[in-house]
């Protein structure tokens, strides 16, 4: 430990006696300095030990001595000693008073003792200390290191930094979620402090914070700076004691992969802090693969993806192996994601996955440039680590979306960090494959990663106000338009339907853009009706084409042709019970039809042209949905 008034005290060559402040003996020493001013404090840093031989003092001026006293105490200076038989016999009765009032300790150097033994003290106590400290260092980082690289990773690494440090630890994820801390005791502490972590990944990595006021959410400060939180007992898990607690981003580049929370009882020491540094550079390792891995790694996910929408799901499978052959052996979902301002159509310079199969087909493979240039999935990132702690062989996306924070201008990015991490806590194998100004990701149906997109989407909503939002576009207020991220997900698949899946995605994803919705299943889309899919321009305008030499009919007084049309339509071509419905003869409605013929230059015995016709009716009518 570092030198303190008590050591210097006990130190049997120094023989120094204390007069006053008996009860703050063991203040660390941070150095010895000698000064004969009658006023040194414009040359204190702080924790000094300073000694004097009373040269410039009035030292038998009560006021004096209390005015110097008061100064030194102000200054932060630990303790005064004062050299006997040089200029004072004794050591003055007013500095002994003042030193007691004020609770200075006030140390008596006899004449035999020189200041350099005292200087020389001190400072072989800082140098032991400093030498003791990077032993401990070193070895805390061999201890770390042998924990890192077993079979639990990062759990074991921080039960040895937390048992280093006498308090705890805990790891969160890139989406901020707690992923393993030591004792156990300590992840609802963690846990309280996920507001701070999330204001610590907004900030461009490395950052660091302390935090304090017990049971997080207190807000973060420099590294520096000195804070006090709440912690639960190892004895008591409900039981709050006072810590403070420091967090550490994790990750080499801009965004943050994770971080490190450790909570102690003090401030960190020299060696303390050797430990939370190592630990801090493990666990980056432990996020942080090689790019040619990652590279590697992405080409696979692409080529998988290709394969299955390819329709050769048995190649897909040969080719995923261990890292994605879980995924495909059970149903799963695909999710088809834009990150779009106003919700608008695609941008022209984001290439599709696979070209549209022909009926009855196969996807065709314009798809291969498209995804070749696109992010497979493979285990990294705090959560993959997790996951492979948990042997359950997880993989994790990569690349453009890798395991790390995605900062709030890149949605889609914050959309895969949220899938990954529940993917790797539930042990979950997940294929995130972005694709220009899209994301594609292949997760379980019914798993964890599913859920977490479920749950982003409604955060999303929550955070834009759009929950309260109508839900068709056609309701929602001018300039109102739908934000970043939109999302299609697909019904239950297999590998052999994988195609069909993304064509569900693609589908509900141009559903949910019109509708003014963050997220819409596939489900949802064949259940609802067909007129929501009507509110767009393009589909109006076609609409008011198709009607518009009729509605000119109309218009001159020789009849009422739209409404007929509307009439017989919805009778299904019954002549008397649509004739009915608009109060004229059987024969005048026959001759009105005939005029639509006339008209349109079209056949209504051809059932495309009725259909065509409804829609459009549909479209146009009073109350339809507009885009």
């Amino acid at each position: 430990m570092p030198p303190t008034l008590a050591s210097l005290v006990h130190h049997t060559a120094l023989k120094l006696s204390v007069l006053a402040g008996e009860d703050r003996l063991e203040t660390p020493v941070r150095w010895a300095h000698v000064s004969e001013l009658a006023d040194p404090v414009p040359y204190m840093e702080g924790g000094e030990l300073l000694l004097t031989t009373g040269m410039k003092l009035d030292a038998e001026d009560p006021e004096a001595m209390g005015r110097y006293v008061r100064r030194l105490v102000g200054a932060g200076v630990v303790g005064l000693g004062f050299a006997v038989g040089v200029n004072h016999d004794e050591v003055p009765a007013a500095l002994v008073t003042a030193a007691k009032e004020e609770g200075l300790p006030l140390l008596e150097v006899p004449r035999r003792t020189p200041f350099i033994a005292i200087s020389k003290a001190v400072s072989a106590a800082i140098a032991a200390e400093q030498y003791r400290a990077v032993t401990a260092g070193f070895e805390a980082q061999r201890e770390l290191t042998r924990a890192a690289i077993g079979a639990e990773g990062p759990a074991a690494l921080l039960a040895r930094l937390a048992a280093h440090l006498d308090g705890w630890a805990a790891l969160y994820d890139a989406s901020g979620a707690v992923v393993a801390a030591a004792p156990d005791w300590a992840a609802r502490r963690a846990a309280r402090l996920t507001a701070d972590v999330e204001r610590l990944r907004s900030r461009p990595a490395p950052a660091s914070a302390v935090v304090g006021g017990g049971g997080g959410g207190a807000g973060a400060g420099d590294e520096d700076g000195g804070a006090s939180g709440a912690a639960e007992g190892a004895d008591s898990a409900d039981e709050a004691v006072a810590d403070r607690v420091e967090l550490q981003s994790l990750g080499t580049g801009r965004r943050t992969r994770g971080v490190l929370a450790v909570g102690t009882g003090a401030p960190l020491g020299t060696a303390e802090r050797y430990a939370v540094h190592s630990a801090v550079a493990l666990l980056t390792l432990t996020t942080e693969r090689s790019r040619a891995l990652q590279e590697a790694e992405q080409r696979l996910g692409a080529a998988v993806l290709r394969m299955l929408l390819a329709g050769e799901p048995d190649h897909a499978r040969a080719v995923a192996g261990q890292l994605y052959g879980g995924l495909l052996d059970a149903p799963f979902r695909m999710l088809v994601a834009e990150a779009a301002p106003g919700g608008g159509p695609q941008q022209p310079g984001a290439a599709a996955v696979a070209d549209e199969p022909a009926a009855g087909g196969q996807a065709g493979t314009g798809q291969a440039d498209a995804t070749s240039g696109g992010t497979g999935a493979g285990g990294t990132g705090v959560g993959g680590a997790a996951a492979a702690r948990k042997g359950t062989g997880t993989a994790k996306g990569t690349g453009a979306v890798q395991a790390e924070a995605a900062p709030a201008d890149d949605p889609l990015g914050a959309l895969a960090d949220a899938m990954e991490a529940a993917a790797a806590r539930g042990g979950e194998a997940v294929l995130v494959v972005p694709d220009g100004e899209r994301l594609i990701v292949l997760a379980p149906d019914g798993g964890a990663a599913v859920s977490a997109c479920g749950e982003h989407a409604e955060a999303v909503e929550s955070r834009r106000g759009t929950a309260a939002r109508p839900r068709d576009r056609s309701a929602a207020p001018p300039g109102d338009d739908l934000g970043d991220l939109v999302i299609g997900l697909s019904a239950p698949a297999g590998p052999t339907a994988a195609a069909a899946a993304y064509r569900q995605a693609e589908q509900a994803l141009s559903v949910a853009r019109r509708r003014g919705r963050v997220l819409v299943e596939h489900e949802e889309v064949a259940a609802g009706s067909v007129l929501p899919l009507l509110a767009d321009d393009a589909v109006r305008a076609f609409a008011d084409g198709m009607l518009r030499a009729l509605r000119d009919h109309d218009a001159t007084g020789r009849g009422d042709l739209v409404a007929s049309l509307r009439a017989w339509l919805s009778r299904h071509g019954q002549w008397d019970a649509a004739a009915a419905d608009l109060g004229v003869h059987r024969h005048t409605l026959r001759y009105r039809m005939r005029r639509v013929e006339e008209i349109l230059g079209r056949s209504l015995d051809d059932p495309d042209v009725r259909m065509e016709l409804w829609l459009a009716l549909k479209a146009t009518a009073p109350g339809a949905p507009h885009s």
